[in-house]
């Protein structure tokens, strides 16, 4: 499925339906007065959050969208017919913005919450309204009121626990498809992945986190270079940080300037993401020179306050001990993190 996380809609809401001008007409009734009904109010516009959705695929192929209008008033003091609200359905993580004001104007992110955006316009009222004792034929109706207009600019962020950071090449995809039912492409050559990647992880025996592997990070992907800003702010809204780190020949650079590299890209984003906890992850301990270098710098990266680990998401060596740490310092951040601590 492409993945989709920005887009542009034309959204309105319904118009009220005019109020009518009638008068009765009945053999025997003299002077019968006016029976003109009210117009219908226009249809709402609702955004509705659905878990089943993970992409605003479905957007990119159809920009306007319009609510029904209300219907007209009729004669015999007939209430015209209310117009059909219209719901649009989003993957949790959406934000709603005003494209003229940039104003966010809503922040979806419970499944099944459902947020009205737009009104609809209010149904003109007929003319059996304005009869008094000095007017009692009245021959005006109100029209209706136009219903909202709004372009509107869609963001996803994708709502993850643990977030897999690292430079191109990393051992990210790798690692998500062994631990999860995910299956992003995996290849020896740089931004084989092109999209986020989620992928549900079972802990703890009946526990399950859901893990993201953000794409594109290298240096200057603050700035927009590489895939930049377009995946970053997919990291925003993760509680934890696994950082990958990549021994091997396949990865340039001196991997605590590598290490470096993507924690100051981060910072330089968002500085609010220096302060969630980040583990380190040592890649591809299954090649041998990797392995030996490795041990050391398990050592170093400890020293400065993070934990470490060694994997070899291939082999599986390291990786359900992995899960279970990770699992464990999840639990412990969100009770740190949750109201009643």
């Amino acid at each position: 499925m492409k993945f989709v996380d920005q887009v542009k809609i034309d959204v309105k809401s319904g118009d009220g339906g005019r109020g009518c001008v009638s008068f009765r007409r009945e053999k025997f009734v003299a002077f019968g007065g006016p029976n003109g009904g009210d117009g219908g109010k226009g249809g709402d516009v609702y955004f509705v959050v659905a878990d089943d959705l993970s992409t605003l695929l479905d957007f990119r192929y159809l920009r306007h969208y319009k609510a029904q209008n209300g219907g007209h008033g009729l004669g015999k003091d007939m209430h015209g017919k209310n117009g059909e609200s219209l719901e649009l359905r989003v993957p949790p993580g959406t934000l709603v913005y005003d494209d003229e004001t940039s104003e966010l104007l809503a922040d979806l992110t419970q499944a099944g919450t459902r947020i009205l955006l737009l009104k609809g316009g209010q149904g003109g009222r007929g003319n059996a309204r304005f009869a008094t004792s000095t007017n009692r034929a009245p021959r005006h109706a109100q029209p209706g009121i136009p219903g909202e207009c709004r372009t509107l600019r869609l963001e996803l962020k994708l709502l993850a626990d643990v977030g897999l950071v690292g430079l191109p090449n990393a051992g990210k995809s790798t690692l998500i498809s062994a631990v999860s039912a995910a299956k992003p492409k995996v290849a020896d050559y740089p931004f084989t992945t092109l999209v986020p990647n989620l992928g549900v992880v079972r802990y703890g025996g009946y526990k399950t986190l859901v893990m993201a592997d953000i794409p594109g990070l290298i240096e200057g992907a603050s700035e927009g270079h590489g895939l930049g800003t377009r995946f970053l702010r997919h990291v925003e809204r993760t509680d934890f940080f696994l950082h990958l780190v990549d021994l091997s020949c396949m990865q340039e650079g001196n991997a605590l300037d590598n290490f470096q590299l993507i924690n100051n890209e981060l910072r330089r984003y968002d500085s609010d993401l220096a302060q969630k906890p980040q583990m380190v992850v040592l890649t591809k301990i299954d090649i041998p020179e990797v392995r030996s270098e490795a041990e050391e710098l398990k050592t170093h990266f400890e020293s400065l306050g993070y934990p470490t680990l060694l994997i070899s998401a291939v082999t599986g060596e390291g990786v359900k001990e992995l899960i279970d740490i990770v699992g464990t310092a999840l639990d412990e951040y969100r009770e740190l993190q949750s109201p009643e601590a």
